[in-house]
């Protein structure tokens, strides 16, 4: 073995990598062959690499080979079958390996390489490891060079053949990317499996399965007639709860035929379930490896929820198979060019499935909550970062979420049809390839014949645009003047006006649309867009245009940013009795939720800085005409019914300059349900008793609407503290007949403080204390309660025997549920809540910094609070950043949430 000089007790260096500092690789692969020799505590992995000179970074003299490499133990390095043994031919640090061009015998050869690893003891879930005897590989973005010594960067692309030899016995399913090839018997009770990938792909989307798992299994014809084998690999005792995910992607490959003209390349697609995973879900190619919460379900042990999210989930992965695999991304600032647009991919699909208007406002709802929050703070990047120290970190809802909504806009400044014809080009140009932002818009401009360079600044400029709208009626010509600003933030200080795709409608006094959803592409810091309404129709005028004729007609309404056609914040100062109309009348779903949003905004704002303001019965009458009204979709009708979330408001509150006080938060929402509950009793109760679903429980999208509109009334109902109430949630939970309704019952009686509670979590606990998944769920519910003894109720859950905090899952269902989703418990006044978060924050970071750097969010938005919590929150991430063992995950989030 090659000695590694003092290299393990180096510091990690923590060194910032630039967008700017880019340069193609000098060598490239032509082929990656892998055998290894499974074992729990050493694995040897041999790597043959056919490499040659990039020709277009070539020069006179040879470059080094430089190789990365992260916690591995070298046994021989080999190139042409001639050994290297160190000195200065081979070099080893902490980050990898470097070999001297005077090693390299010419511009291509041969590399035979041997390392050995120690699944058993990676506890960071990145790379190969074990999860509950099952060996598992995780190499999104940087974990391949946990398993061998390579160029591991996306744009250096190779096919690969894999050869895997384990113990028959505890590995009998041997899995990797690609198609299967030989199998066999060994001496000593072991067996190998061969797999081979014909197509190139970087390192990352390498994958390898070996353990005890049975498979559910099925066969999909291709719109060419071609026949796919797809296997879903789980634990044995779990197959039956694999229906649900195999009907999921049969209907995300037929999606994606039909939409985008994309099949399916390989002979055999496989899904795992894995119970310790960092991440939702992983697309590597042929071989999608799943955190086991997003493929298993039944009615038994899953919410409406967990099936929705496993149907929008395992669409995500399967798309990756061209948007992200096919085509990947040239270097890991272009992690949005894969993600966020196969998220709007994703959501596409789930709109044509399931509900558009409520699967549109579910994405705002999950985008204002996470990224919005990340733009206004500290933690604020482009969606095109230009810099990062660890790449994790930059798995996020701004690369994501406004990654996919920069898709969308783009969708809607030139058509569906020009969207189609714009990525048949992308996937016909680029087929192969490892990519760039610029490459992806150059094919709009190109398919398009548009100029998109104004509109790239939404990849580049960090931050929420507010959008102002100051109105002016003439008794002719509504005026609407439109401002755009966008604030500095972290590394920006200056900002260019973006281009923004204005959807709007106009409505006459009696709600009759009386100009249709219209888009307006605004690109200047400030521009003026003119309505005439005349004859039962309004039209936009075009610059300079004059309206002639009698004045004095009735002032039209506008609906503004429909749809939410682009990522902004709209400020526009109506009353409550116009958002009460518009949440009456107007005939773009997303707007009206939008409407009862902002007027439950309103009262909120006005309850927290009062709280003996009145709650005016205008809103609950407006409330109680959409609950009534059977014409509307009933998941629309729960979606309206749901009041604005404590970081909301909270969020609204530091948008205008004020400090925001949790418990005067919390206190004005409860006294808002409470009044809902009080004053639409009899209709909460008669909706509740109509919206009972006859018959089994199917997942499907009308049912799944019906019980959350049932159950967002029993909650309401609840916070009336009636006794018949009470009753009415207890007699839910006792006679639920599947997840959904179990859970949505359990939750509403423990997150009240009912005295039937605790009788119903040792009840669910139970019965469900042998299945992890739906444990996470009974922690969460106790985790994310907000009431008086939040912390010392969490505290108590992290001394429960079920408590494993190795475990991703679990340590997210108790420690992230109570930083993220408890704003009460969190921010105690005593500062305990942050207390308790920075200590199992320093605890985790130890073992799995991805996850623990993950959690750090908890602290994103500190600046917004209170003076005094403001002084709490700084202390514990002060304590964190001072400790000298922290990782470079963790570090680089506290430090910029402290110099933020």
């Amino acid at each position: 073995m090659v000695e590694i000089a003092d290299a393990d007790a180096a510091p990690e260096t923590g060194q910032t990598v630039r967008l700017a500092d880019y340069q193609p690789p000098p060598w490239l692969i032509d082929d990656v062959r892998l055998d290894f020799d499974l074992a729990p505590r050493a694995t040897r992995v041999r790597a043959r690499i056919a490499f040659r000179l990039n020709d277009e970074t070539a020069t006179d003299s040879l470059p080094p080979l430089r190789l990365d490499g992260r916690k591995l133990t070298l046994v021989s390095a080999a190139i042409d079958g001639q050994a290297l043994e160190g000195g200065d031919a081979l070099t080893l640090d902490r980050e990898g390996m470097t070999v001297a061009p005077s090693a390299l015998p010419g511009p291509s050869f041969e590399w035979d390489c041997t390392t050995e690893i120690d699944p058993d003891s990676n506890t960071e879930l990145e790379g190969l490891y074990l999860s509950n005897g099952m060996f598992c590989t995780q190499c999104e973005a940087e974990g391949f060079r946990k398993i061998t010594y390579y160029p591991d960067r996306p744009d250096v692309m190779a096919p690969f053949t894999v050869r895997i030899e384990a113990d028959a016995s505890s590995a009998p399913i041997l899995l990797s990317n690609g198609n299967p090839g030989t199998t066999g018997a060994l001496a000593k009770g072991r067996h190998f499996a061969e797999w081979h990938d014909p197509f190139p792909k970087p390192a990352y989307l390498f994958a390898l399965v070996a353990g005890r798992l049975v498979s559910h299994e099925d066969r999909f014809v291709t719109a060419s007639g071609r026949e796919v084998d797809l296997k879903l690999w789980v634990r044995a005792g779990d197959e039956t709860r694999c229906a649900y995910a195999m009907d999921a992607l049969e209907r995300s490959m037929v999606w994606d035929e039909q939409a985008y003209g994309r099949e399916y390349d390989l002979d055999l697609f496989q899904i795992v379930a894995v119970d310790d995973f960092n991440m939702g879900a992983m697309e590597n190619k042929g071989l999608n490896i799943f955190n086991s919460r997003y493929v298993l379900a039944s009615p038994d042990t899953a919410t409406d929820r967990d099936y929705a999210l496993i149907e929008g989930i395992v669409a995500h992965e399967y798309f990756h198979n061209w948007t992200g695999n096919r085509i990947t991304c040239r270097d890991w600032f272009q992690l949005c060019l894969k993600e966020g647009l196969t998220v709007f991919r994703d959501q596409c699909f789930s709109e044509d499935e399931r509900s558009e208007a409520v699967c549109r406002i579910d994405a705002v709802k999950a985008l204002r909550a996470r990224q919005f929050p990340e733009d206004a703070g500290p933690l604020a990047h482009p969606v095109r970062p230009e810099a990062y120290i660890e790449i994790n970190n930059f798995y996020t809802a701004t690369v994501y979420e406004k990654g996919a909504e920069i898709i969308r806009m783009l969708r809607t400044l030139v058509g569906a049809e020009g969207y189609r014809a714009a990525l048949d080009l992308y996937f016909e140009r680029h087929d192969g390839q490892a990519c760039t932002i610029e490459q992806f818009r150059a094919c709009f401009e190109d398919a398009c014949g548009i100029d998109l360079s104004r509109f790239a600044r939404w990849w580049s400029q960090a931050g929420t645009p507010r959008l102002s709208v100051k109105e002016a009626w003439d008794g002719r010509v509504l005026s609407l003047t439109l401002t755009q600003q966008l604030s500095p933030t972290p590394g920006q200080s200056e900002k260019s006006p973006l281009v923004i795709p204005l959807a709007l409608g106009v409505l006459d006094g009696d709600g009759r649309e009386v100009l249709a959803t219209t888009v307006v592409a605004l690109t200047e810091q400030s521009e003026t867009i003119c309505i005439a309404p005349a004859d039962g129709t309004a039209r936009l005028l075009a610059a300079g245009e004059t309206v002639e004729g009698p004045g004095n007609q009735p002032r039209p309404t506008v609906s503004l940013l429909r749809g939410f056609s682009a990522p902004v914040i709209l400020e526009r100062e109506i009353e409550d009795t116009e958002r009460a109309f518009l949440l009456a009348h107007d005939t773009d779903p997303f707007n009206r939720w939008e409407a009862g949003r902002r007027y439950a905004m309103s009262i909120a704002l006005t309850r927290t800085a009062d709280p003996a303001a009145a709650i005016p019965d205008a809103w609950t009458d407006a409330l109680g005409r959409v609950l009534a009204d059977r014409n509307l979709d009933p998941a629309f009708r729960a979606l309206v019914l749901e009041l604005p979330g404590n970081d909301e408001v909270a969020a609204e509150i530091a948008g205008h300059g004020g400090s925001a006080d949790p418990d005067a938060i919390h206190h004005a929402l409860q006294t808002m349900r409470q009044a809902l509950g009080e004053r639409l009793g009899s209709l909460l109760t008669e909706t509740y008793g109509a919206m009972a679903v006859a018959g089994p429980y199917t997942p499907d999208a009308a049912s799944a609407g019906q019980r959350a509109l049932r159950n967002r009334c029993l909650t309401l109902f609840l916070a009336s503290d009636s006794a018949e109430a009470h009753r009415t949630a207890e007699t839910h939970f006792d006679d639920a007949g599947n997840m959904t309704d179990s859970l949505a019952a359990l939750t509403a009686l423990v997150h009240s403080g009912a005295s039937g509670a605790d009788a119903r979590l040792e009840a669910f606990r139970a019965r469900w204390s042998g299945d992890e998944l739906v444990m996470d769920k009974w922690f969460a519910v106790q985790a994310t309660a907000p009431l008086p003894c939040a912390v010392d109720r969490v505290e108590a859950l992290t001394k429960d025997a079920a408590f494993n905090w190795k475990r991703p899952n679990r340590f997210r269902s108790v420690i992230a549920s109570f930083g993220m989703a408890n704003p009460v418990g969190f921010h105690a006044q005593s500062g305990a809540g942050y207390r308790f978060v920075a200590y199992w924050l320093i605890r985790l970071d130890a073992l799995n910094p991805q996850t623990a750097a993950r959690v750090c969010g908890c602290f994103e938005s500190w600046r917004r609070y209170t003076p005094h919590r403001q002084a709490l929150m700084r202390a514990e991430l002060e304590r964190i950043a001072a400790l000298n063992d922290l990782s470079r995950n963790s570090r680089e989030i506290v430090e910029r949430l402290l110099a933020g």
